[in-house]
This record gives C-alpha cells, sequence and structure tokens, in this order.
C-alpha cells in the first residue's frame, strides 16, 4: 500500500480552478454492465446511476456502484447494500457547493462504512461482508474498499491502476503489522501435531481478511475503517472494473481487462466472469461490474484527438500508483507538477485503520462536522460529553480541548476496539470469540 508521503496530491481546488480558466469540460457518459455466476449465494451487487442532490449551487446527479462480498451469510452484505449509502450521505454537512461536496465525500465515507458496521453489530448478527464502494460525480471518481473485492481503472492509453486495497491477510503485510502490534494473533489454521494449514487468519475468529463489515464475533482487530481513494480522471475517459475475490484469485488486472478489450460494459463484464470461471472453475461466487467512462458525444465530434501522453507523464502515472513499494518516486522533483491535463490525478488517498487519522480535523471547509455531533454515527453530544477523535494521540498538545470531530461514548469506544486500544477480551467485540 502507498503511504500518503510517496508521491503528490493536487487539491481539488487547483483542478477546478483549471478547468474554469479553459474551456468547460461535460461530464463524461457512463454506461455499465454487470453479471456474476453463484456459488454461494452471497454476492451482492449495487447500481444506481441517477442519485440527485440540492447543493449550494444548484442541483446535480452523481451514480454509485457498490459490490458486497458476504461471508458467514448474507445479512451483512444486505444490510450493507441497503444501508450504506444512506449513510454515507448522511454524514455530509448541508449547504456544500459542489467542489467542496467533493472535498467532504472521502471522509463522509469513513464516517459511513464505520456507522454502518456499528449499526449491522446491533443487530447481533454474526455475518460479515467485504465492500467495494465507488461514487462517480462527473470526472471525479472516489472509492472506499475493505476486504478483498478490487476496483481497477483502465484508461484508454491502456494504463492500469489500483483504486483499492487488498485487505487479505496473506499479501498485505502492513495490516498483519497492525493485528499483531494490537495484541491480536495471525497464523494458519493448526489442524493438530504442529501442522498448519490454508491462508493466513486473524486469531480470534480466523477470518482471513483485517477489515470488513460486521464479523461481530471475531474480536476487535476487524476494522470497518476502508481505505479510501479519489482520483480525476482524464478527459480521454476510461473504464473501471469492480470484482469480487472469484475474479480476482483467477485473473490478474491486466488479464482481466485484456480479455474484454473493445466490448461494450454490457458484454465486458459476462467476458470477465466466463473467462475467470474458466481458468479455475466456479470454487466462489464470482461477481463483476464494468463501467465506461467517455467524453460527451458531442466532444467527440468537434474536438480533435488528443495528443498522446508524453512517457514523462507516464512515469509521473507510475509513481502515484506504484505496484511495488519498491517503484521509484523521483518524479516529485519535476519541475513542472501539473503540466499533463489528460492524466489521471489523485486527490485523495488514505489507508489508515485510525479514525483519529481518518476523521482529521483539517478539512477545507468550516463546520465540516457539527461541534456537538458525532462524527460516526452523527448522533446529537450534549456539551462537555464528546470525546475529540484525537484523544491520548501523541499530537494532543498541539490541539486544543475543543478541536473535533467528537465521538460519543458508544462511537468512542468502537473506535478503541478498532485500533486495539483496549485490553483484548474487554467488550462485546471480543465476547463471542472462541
Amino acid at each position: 500500500m502507498v503511504s500518503k508521503g510517496e508521491h503528490q496530491t493536487v487539491p481539488l481546488s487547483v483542478l477546478l480552478k483549471r478547468e474554469s480558466e479553459n474551456e468547460k469540460i461535460d461530464n463524461p457518459e457512463l454506461s455499465h454492465g454487470e453479471h456474476g455466476q453463484s456459488k454461494k449465494g452471497e454476492d451482492f451487487m449495487m447500481v444506481n446511476t441517477d442519485c440527485q442532490r440540492v447543493l449550494a449551487d444548484g442541483l446535480t446527479t452523481f451514480s454509485v456502484y457498490g459490490l458486497f462480498d458476504g461471508h458467514n451469510g448474507t445479512a451483512a452484505a444486505i444490510y450493507t447494500k441497503d444501508n450504506l449509502l444512506d449513510n454515507v450521505l448522511y454524514a455530509m454537512p448541508p449547504d456544500l457547493n459542489r467542489d467542496e461536496w467533493l472535498a467532504a465525500l472521502p471522509r463522509a465515507m469513513v464516517a459511513g462504512f464505520v456507522k454502518t458496521d456499528k449499526d449491522f453489530q446491533e443487530i447481533a448478527k454474526k455475518s460479515g461482508t467485504t465492500v467495494t464502494f465507488v461514487i462517480i460525480d462527473g470526472w471525479v471518481v472516489t472509492v472506499a474498499s475493505v476486504g478483498d473485492s478490487r476496483c481497477i481503472f483502465e484508461s484508454t492509453e491502456g494504463e492500469i491502476y489500483y483504486l483499492s486495497a487488498d485487505h487479505r491477510l496473506e499479501c498485505n503485510e502492513e495490516e498483519r503489522e497492525r493485528i499483531t502490534s494490537s495484541g491480536g494473533q495471525v497464523g494458519r489454521l493448526n489442524t493438530g501435531g504442529g501442522t498448519q494449514v490454508g491462508p493466513l487468519r486473524c486469531w480470534p475468529g480466523g477470518l482471513c481478511l483485517s477489515r470488513s463489515i460486521g464479523d461481530m464475533d471475531v474480536g476487535e482487530y476487524i476494522v470497518s475503517v476502508p481505505y479510501v481513494k479519489q482520483i480525476k480522471l482524464p478527459s480521454t475517459g476510461g473504464k473501471l472494473i469492480i470484482a469480487s475475490d472469484g475474479v480476482w484469485d483467477s485473473l490478474s488486472a491486466e488479464a482481466a481487462a485484456e480479455c474484454c478489450q473493445g466490448m461494450p460494459p454490457e458484454a465486458a463484464a459476462p467476458e470477465i466472469v466466463k473467462v475467470a470461471v474458466q481458468a479455475k472453475g466456479l470454487r466462489d461466487d464470482t461477481t463483476c461490474i464494468v463501467v465506461n467512462i467517455q467524453p460527451p458525444v458531442k466532444e467527440k465530434k468537434t474536438s480533435p484527438p488528443p495528443p498522446p501522453i508524453k512517457k514523462q507523464g507516464k512515469r509521473v502515472f507510475k509513481a502515484m500508483f506504484r505496484k511495488k513499494p519498491a517503484d521509484s518516486c523521483s518524479q516529485s522533483d519535476d519541475k513542472e507538477e501539473y503540466c499533463e491535463p489528460d492524466v489521471v490525478e489523485e486527490l485523495f488517498e488514505e489507508g489508515s485503520a485510525s479514525l483519529a487519522e481518518r476523521l482529521d480535523s483539517k478539512y477545507p471547509v468550516c463546520n465540516m462536522f457539527k461541534l456537538f455531533m458525532c462524527a460516526v454515527c452523527q448522533v446529537e453530544i450534549n456539551p462537555g460529553e464528546g470525546v475529540s477523535v484525537h484523544a491520548g494521540s501523541s499530537n494532543t498538545r498541539k490541539l486544543r480541548p475543543w478541536d473535533g470531530p467528537f465521538l460519543c461514548s458508544a462511537c468512542q469506544e468502537k473506535k478503541e476496539a478498532m485500533e486495539g486500544l483496549r485490553p483484548s477480551g474487554v467488550g462485546r467485540y471480543n465476547s463471542d470469540s472462541d
């Protein structure tokens, strides 16, 4: 996983100002296809291409695509599918203009995921789900994910970028270290006599994922705080592939993109599923959503074809979305940071499991969260009862006592459990573990 300091980010205000100074770029045209083959019946999809909201600067629409891969039953996947979007939007402050709304969206995603998890655990259902949740607003794509479903973007030039993180313990060393440093254990299933089999799992509970929604019976080290990435797409568009692990266990990102090259999305999604199943058989639910993001038709007719991307620009691409930690980040020294108008530009990236970092107080607009309202569940807090998300952090000396955002007592307890700040076995999140 790429840390925040390894590449440059572009302030949203810079991008919007650049657009306003040039010829207005119309919103892209979206088309999608979806397909799945069921083995357990625990994969669910969500597609809503006409979500509306009223902003301070007018009525706008956005599109939402979600994939929910349940385990140990369907309850968590169904509940998350039905409630996650409402919880994300509920966490958004009112009366924002469009650029403020987009800037606030990543943190609202965090609050929405954690609130959905908190509310579902009140039902006491012992199932869980991975989530890959995508919101497309104009040329800005925001992706939040927990678990091992993934979202990739393929540009029209054939470059592939990962917009989600894999929280499978087998391949995520950072998550393994987080769990063990918090007091949990990571290991394979012990069949007796010292023999260990299967993938790495978190104990207690034995889940092979480090992040999910639900899973109240597998201990406090499995968190619902999502990895969030927000990017601005090139004006030439591209293609999103959102798929469950049934696809990614069989196909690489390159293979998935290549097998449906040139196909419309309604044909591409079934083709990806077919190729994945042919490779290893139907061993798991195998589900895929493909979204084509294209320039509006009138732009294609009136505008000359975009110039090819310079090699230097492609190197900047790879530095920003590197596939291996060993990739060089020396491109940050380029003289012109934002000289390419037709490249993917990253606006936000955060993968930390800490709510104190994810609900940071440095918001782009004032009053991002009301002073006496819980930043996660949005319940009103009486003066003096709220607990700052920064409580107990090493930087508290730099913060004022009233620096928010604030959490209610229930969400503060959940925060401590998620971040391994409570002794193991304390509280209901560990009470049902073996």
